[in-house]
């Protein structure tokens, strides 16, 4: 009896040591499937996949701001122009209730005007050149040289300019695949050119902006405040392409794309081994650490969805609203100050809601800890950082110049997860790295007023926009 009671005593341990396993690696799981955009670093566009739960939309408080447009907020319309491309005169016609011809009658100017803003019928002109040979006196015999567009072999026939420059429009900033920007080319011009002439066309366009992207890297080099980001990008062959890191380094004015890994030596080969003592905005990766000579400011975006990680992880504890209200507040009065033209946030705008923060990330530290020889429970490497990295945290306040998120890096990555979900992955490296020295070219002209069409143009006809040598804001 007591040798049946030792093996049901054993049995039943092993039973309670194996669901107590069971317990912890279901919650596990389940904590990996509520991932979404606003508790982690996931992005929006992976909310909508199978198994996900997107994240819950709060209630508005009251008193909040109606949907739509905003009291002051500036509205879209068509302007009037003062300069229109063309006039039409439209005068009466018939004949007058006295049975006068109105044909002759006396013009007294206009009464009402109209504009109408629309867009001429594209076709396709096919335009010769023909290049004359002349004699001179001394009997040399000259001939015309071809214009930039009609570079080809005498007797062949090309695209021109604007006709490249809408199939680089198409592939780069809309992510039209290469048969389908074909086919719209046809529909557009009824000239449909061949699929592989369309797909050299990046090779092309990355070479002339070459100068352009250089002159961007410099930039940002010098910049005093950078926003640093990287999203993976599968790039080559088949169904199992090489998994790649697009970074692109940025601020207010400037982008600068790199295609690599996700390791040191990537990010170092991309800017960060000539950048010093420039502050870098990122999303607290572990090789921005690694990188010698340069400040920190992390990502409160990436914070705020922690801690609204970690108030889903612990729904009775009080701090993680507490410390994301907080820092919420702090980011306002950044703004405020900035707005205002400070180049600080003044302390007494702060201190109620800094000391709120800094109870918050306490009384987390309080409640949870690290078990000897156990796993980390959820939230604690985040208090771990608010507490031992606040100067990284918090270094918006002393500066307004510095932005207290890296949103604007994650902007202008945000065409690369739009390009997978519309194309699926990229065929080449060497085609994808064309496509975001464009993208990269296209951004910083479009960051500085100027048109993104025209800039493509500009550079395919031999004259690429430079961006100002000046140091650019973040």
């Amino acid at each position: 009896m007591q040798a049946a009671n030792r093996r049901l005593r054993a049995e039943n341990s092993e039973l309670k040591a194996e669901n107590a396993e069971l317990r912890e690696r279901i919650a596990r799981l389940e904590r990996l499937v509520s991932r979404n955009s606003g508790n982690s670093s996931m992005p929006p566009s992976s909310d909508d996949l199978p198994g996900r739960k997107p994240p819950e939309r709060k209630a508005r408080r009251g008193g909040g701001c109606k949907p739509g447009k905003q009291p002051g907020a500036p509205g879209a319309f068509l302007a009037w122009r003062e300069d229109p491309d063309e006039t039409i005169a439209h005068f009466p016609q018939g004949s007058c209730e006295c049975g006068g011809d109105l044909a002759d009658a006396a013009d007294l100017g206009v009464r009402y005007s109209h504009q109408v803003t629309d867009l001429p019928e594209a076709r396709a002109l096919t335009i010769q050149h023909d290049r004359h040979e002349v004699v001179c006196a001394c009997g040399r015999v000259h001939v015309a040289d071809a214009p930039l567009e009609a570079a080809g072999a005498p007797g062949t026939v090309t695209y021109g300019v604007n006709f490249q420059a809408w199939c680089v429009f198409l592939l780069v900033m809309h992510h039209v695949p290469v048969e389908r920007c074909a086919d719209i080319l046809q529909s557009m011009s009824g000239s449909r050119p061949s699929d592989g002439w369309v797909h050299t066309l990046l090779d092309r366009a990355a070479k002339t902006v070459a100068a352009a992207n250089t002159a961007i890297r410099a930039l940002i080099v010098t910049a005093r405040v950078i926003c640093g980001d990287e999203t993976p990008l599968r790039a080559g062959p088949g169904p199992k392409s090489s998994k790649m890191y697009l970074q692109v380094a940025c601020t207010s004015l400037l982008t600068h794309y790199f295609l690599g890994g996700r390791d040191l030596p990537s990010f170092r080969d991309f800017i960060y081994s000539d950048v010093s003592g420039a502050v870098v905005v990122h999303d607290r990766y572990q090789n921005y650490d690694s990188i010698c000579g340069i400040s920190h400011q992390l990502c409160c975006a990436h914070i705020l969805r922690d801690l609204e990680d970690a108030a889903q992880s612990y729904p009775d504890a009080i701090w993680p609203g507490q410390a994301a209200n907080a820092l919420r507040a702090l980011i306002h009065a950044a703004n405020l100050a900035r707005e205002q033209g400070l180049g600080s946030v003044p302390e007494d705008m702060i201190a109620k809601d800094l000391k709120l923060f800094r109870h918050g990330v306490l009384v987390g530290l309080s409640q949870l800890r690290r078990a000897p020889g156990g796993k980390t429970p959820p939230g604690l490497p985040l208090l771990e950082c608010l507490r031992d990295r606040e100067a990284d945290v918090l270094r918006f306040l002393a500066d307004t110049a510095i932005p207290p998120t890296s949103n604007q890096a994650e902007r202008d990555l945000r065409p690369a997860k739009t390009q997978q979900k519309i194309s699926g992955r990229l065929r080449s490296e060497k085609t994808t790295r064309d496509r975001y020295a464009i993208r990269g070219y296209c951004s910083t002209a479009a960051k500085h007023g100027y048109p993104v069409f025209t800039a493509i143009r500009d550079a395919l006809a031999g004259n690429p926009w430079m961006p100002p040598p000046a140091p650019a804001a973040a």
